[in-house]
């Protein structure tokens, strides 16, 4: 993917047009605009979040698991709330042929208003929910969380219209910036005795400082306009998109949702956080991805066949990264959560050596939606996500009297059947065979499940030391077998990787 320098805007005809669309460039062209804005979407989400994870870490070791509880509670009503916020109407400009400033204008009048009703209504809900969890300390939080909302249309219309320019060197800037003033503010707040109002404070930092600088960067500007005439198709596309995400957040909430009533805020901050330790490639490095892949699928939507290949790719690639981490954070989970968090979160070990197995899936899950809703096809992720927000929740309701470890044992007994369900979904939409993907996951998982046993193997036969230093010990005994298993099992799917990376698999290929 070619950078481009100059983000759209109403001014530029790049951005918008009645006429054909900017997309009608040569095939070589657009591919390497693709592979450039993985490297700057993906290689800014990296370096963004290890400045986050370092800040992250030590304020782990600074908070209790007590604040993270309370926390994960106010992140049920606030992320309920951020669905409701317009990003799937603005995702229509992605996905939409050709582009005029009236409609685009239309999406911008609509996020003003929905997020700035949305930011009334939770500071008026904040009593009931702190009622809810039977935590009076949630009031107060959630009101100041409040100002998030108030940003969040700063935040998306530039992101909609970067991310149809396939512009994402203007966005990585801004949250290579955004994140380090999160970072900053993170542990100066935790220094300074803040206690849980540092979870609230530094999210604040981030997004206000995201906001200013996409504004500044993007140079986007157009005036709302609070007509919705002609705006039919938007809303049909952004409406589906909206009940698909809004599905996606019961699946993913109802565990806090179920549990926040029956556990103490002790327990459940270690359950939350033991899922995010797992989850971090999927919820950090996956959605990054995804963000380059929906307006990529949306420029192909009219050649079947060059989706279904870019596809079969992007998940043999992810696999081929995330398999590894996921193996071998099952195995390394007692000296990494000792080493990186702190024995106060020890109880949280058995926890992220559960939850690893169920990350698999859920990565693969994920990746369908932008495929099939590029293809104008996003009532296949509402069906899903319907599936998900049914069998998840059971799993929790059933799992919830055996603690975090029955939570815990739901994710690792559903999500396989819910990956089930969303691939046979997905697939004929796309146009890809279950021998394609199998040939596409099951190099990798070889590779993976050949470097856990060596890991596995070698632990064993580790004498009694520290937890940092089997930590160092065991994780370069990992890379090093799974090179060798790579090589043995999943040779063509790294070789390709290189290639994309260096710019050349991808021109071939097209």
């Amino acid at each position: 993917m070619t950078t481009i320098e100059n983000p759209p805007s109403v001014s530029r005809d790049e951005g918008f047009s009645s006429e054909s669309p900017p997309e009608a460039t040569p095939d070589v062209s657009g591919t390497t605009r693709i592979r450039s804005a993985v490297i700057w979407r993906s290689g800014s989400q990296m370096v963004g979040q290890l400045v986050m994870w370092s800040s992250t870490f030590l304020v782990l070791r600074l908070l209790t698991p007590g604040d993270y509880g309370l926390f994960a509670m106010t992140q049920v009503v606030v992320g309920l709330a951020q669905l409701m916020n317009g990003y799937s109407f603005a995702s229509s400009l992605v996905q939409a042929e050709t582009l005029d400033t009236k409609r685009a204008g239309q999406v911008f009048g609509m996020l003003l208003l929905m997020n700035g009703a949305i930011a009334v209504v939770q500071f008026l809900a904040a009593p009931y929910a702190a009622g809810y969890f039977h935590q009076p300390m949630l009031v107060a939080m959630l009101r100041v969380q409040c100002l998030l909302h108030l940003t969040t249309p700063f935040i998306i219309m530039p992101q909609a219209l970067l991310s149809r320019a396939i512009d994402f060197r203007t966005q990585g800037r801004a949250n290579l910036i955004a994140a380090a003033a999160g970072a900053i503010t993170a542990p100066v707040c935790a220094l300074a005795g803040l206690g849980v109002w540092t979870l609230v404070l530094a999210p604040l930092a981030l997004f206000g400082v995201r906001a200013l600088l996409l504004g500044l960067l993007g140079r986007w500007w157009i005036r709302p306009r609070f007509g919705w005439a002609g705006a039919g198709a938007m809303m049909g596309f952004g409406g589906t998109v909206l009940i698909s995400d809004i599905l996606w957040f019961v699946q993913n909430q109802a565990d806090v949702f179920i549990a926040g009533r029956r556990f103490d805020a002790h327990m459940l901050g270690l359950y939350s956080e033991g899922l995010f330790l797992t989850q971090i490639l999927v919820n950090k490095f996956v959605p990054s991805l995804n963000e380059v892949a929906f307006p990529a699928y949306a420029r192909m939507q009219a050649d079947r066949s060059a989706v279904a290949w870019s596809f079969a790719k992007a998940l043999s690639i992810i696999m081929l990264v995330s398999l590894p981490c996921y193996v071998g954070l099952s195995l390394v989970a007692e000296p990494l959560v000792l080493t990186v968090m702190g024995p106060k979160w020890a109880d949280a070990i058995p926890l992220v050596q559960l939850l690893a197995f169920a990350m698999p899936f859920v990565t693969l899950h994920v990746l369908y939606p932008p495929a099939t809703n590029a293809l104008g096809q996003p009532r296949i992720g509402a069906y899903s996500s319907a599936a998900g927000a049914v069998l998840l929740p059971i799993g929790f309701a059933i799992g919830v009297p055996y603690g975090a470890q029955g939570l815990a044992w739901a994710w690792v007994a559903v999500m396989p059947l819910l990956v089930l369900l969303s691939s046979s979904l997905s697939l004929p939409v796309i146009g890809l065979s279950w021998t394609r993907l199998g040939e596409a996951v099951l190099p990798p998982l070889g590779a993976a499940l050949g470097m856990g046993a060596i890991v596995y193997g070698v632990g064993r036969m580790l004498p009694a030391m520290v937890p940092a230093l089997r930590l160092a010990t065991l994780i370069p005994v990992g890379v090093i077998a799974y090179a060798g298993f790579v090589a043995l099992l999943a040779r063509p799917i790294a070789l390709q990787t290189l290639a994309m990376l260096r710019g050349r698999g991808m021109q071939a290929a097209a």
